[in-house]
């Protein structure tokens, strides 16, 4: 199967591909809100029907929230099994008053230069699933079949914490396993570099309160000699770094490896400015650890930050009380080989030491998944990358995220398959913020791109 055509088709339907996108576009299928579930249903139908008109044995499969869509594509005999991932469910639109048209009224328009899709959803995930399924709608339509055995597996509840996602993954992990899962929600080395996110940070969320009096007191009373939450708490967070930006929980770094030298020389060969990006939010002093490179901190290295600390009274005006209580919100971004559930214990126990006798702290989880490394050894991911750069012109990087994305996680844990995270987001796509958007560029280059990359992978 040749690949030069394919790449004529992908340009000549343009338009046809533009029209489907905004056909997608325009259901609200927002996950987090049960009035929307009906439209949740609708744009499940809608993928199930688009797959199943190229061919695909395409089915909207049931849980309990939103469905999920599953479909399969068959290969020639040997060809690779490659899963594709992606979510037609978005974020909500408050507040709407910000939005410059109506969220679900999608239009192309011209913004500074550059012709944009403007909607919810058009980045965050629609656009960019629509990519791959394009990609294979130009391969089938040329050569009737494409060059490897696919299977899509779409979700709906990604935006509203998937909670079907592993029990679903789970009862079909045989139906679901394959070679290699390729997930589309990612973006450009700032916006201008093709990547492959081979590194994902884990996350841990906690929180506690920090008890001391049975009740609010008098400072002029009790102040001095009755112990107060608040400055408990403050030195107990404080404690958690050293003053060279170390996190000093025992045992935090004993999973953590080093960055293996080649990954950090094509790291610097990116030339990330990291001044523009402190001073982009105000800011012009780096913080962490010392001796680290500013993408080593945001991609591989760990976190420890506090995200938000109450207590007290702290309404208008002054009010002299010794607070009964004291709260804090505690998040990690975890590497490497990190155990969420052991660290959870650790930074606990530190807290714990912290804490006078006659006072109490309790803790309350709010979830954790590890971190996921992928191994570039795998062959596919050199000939993504070459496939990558000569859509785009530039050489593709191997990059890390500093966010969290499970599903590549779940895939390893629960199928045993590495995942490949392409994508083609700029960095002003205004994910879940009003007025979201999808370069046209992103999207058309983003299918060609796709279609390449069948062609490397499957040869």
């Amino acid at each position: 199967m040749t690949l030069a055509p394919v790449l004529d088709r992908i340009d000549a339907d343009m338009p046809a591909a533009l029209e489907r996108l905004l056909d997608l576009l325009r259901i609200p299928s927002i996950s987090t809100d049960p009035a929307f579930k009906p439209d949740c249903d609708r744009a499940a139908d809608w993928m199930v029907a688009d797959l199943a008109s190229m061919g695909f044995e395409a089915r909207k499969c049931p849980t309990p929230g939103h469905p999920m869509v599953v479909a399969h594509y068959p290969g020639p005999e040997g060809a690779p099994h490659l899963l594709f991932y992606g979510h037609y469910d978005v974020q909500p639109v408050d507040p709407l008053h910000l939005w410059d048209r109506d969220p679900f009224d999608p239009e192309v328009q011209q913004d500074g230069g550059r012709t944009v899709i403007r909607g919810r959803g058009a980045a965050d995930d629609k656009g960019q699933l629509m990519t791959f399924v394009e990609a294979f709608r130009a391969w089938i339509a040329v050569h009737g079949a494409l060059p490897a055995r696919i299977t899509v597996f779409l979700e709906g509840e990604e935006e509203s914490g998937s909670p079907s996602l592993i029990p679903f993954m789970q009862e079909h992990a045989d139906e679901l396993r394959c070679d290699l899962a390729i997930i589309c929600d990612t973006g450009m080395f700032e916006s201008r570099v093709p990547a492959i996110t081979t590194m994902l940070r884990g996350l841990l969320g906690e929180e506690l309160t920090v008890r001391a009096a049975n009740k609010d007191l008098h400072s002029g009373s009790f102040g001095g000699a009755a112990a107060n939450p608040i400055r408990i708490l403050a030195r107990a967070l404080a404690s958690l770094h050293d003053e060279t930006g170390r996190i000093t929980i025992a045992g935090f770094y004993d999973d953590v490896p080093e960055l293996p030298d080649a990954l950090r020389a094509q790291w610097q060969g990116l030339a990330f400015d990291h001044a523009k990006f402190l001073g982009d939010v105000g800011l012009a002093l780096p913080a962490g650890e010392v001796g680290r490179t500013p993408l080593e901190m945001l991609w591989s290295r760990p976190t420890c930050e506090i995200n938000g600390i109450w207590g007290g009274y702290t309404g208008a005006g002054f009010k002299t009380v010794l607070p009964a209580e004291a709260h804090a919100k505690v998040s990690f971004r975890l590497v490497g080989q990190q155990d969420p559930w052991k660290l959870r214990e650790a930074f606990r126990d530190h807290i714990r030491a912290h804490i006078p006798a006659d006072c109490s702290v309790e803790f309350h989880g709010h979830g954790n998944a590890p971190a996921s490394v992928m191994p570039v050894d795998n062959p596919a991911f050199e000939r993504a990358r070459a496939a990558l750069t000569e859509e785009w012109g530039v050489p593709a990087a191997y990059i890390g995220c500093g966010g969290s994305i499970p599903i590549a996680g779940y895939f390893q844990g629960i199928l045993g398959m590495d995942a490949m995270l392409i994508g083609f987001g700029k960095d002003d796509d205004q994910i879940h913020s009003p007025n979201e958007k999808y370069d046209l560029e992103s999207f058309h280059k983003g299918i060609r791109s796709w279609a390449r990359i069948l062609a490397r992978i499957a040869d």
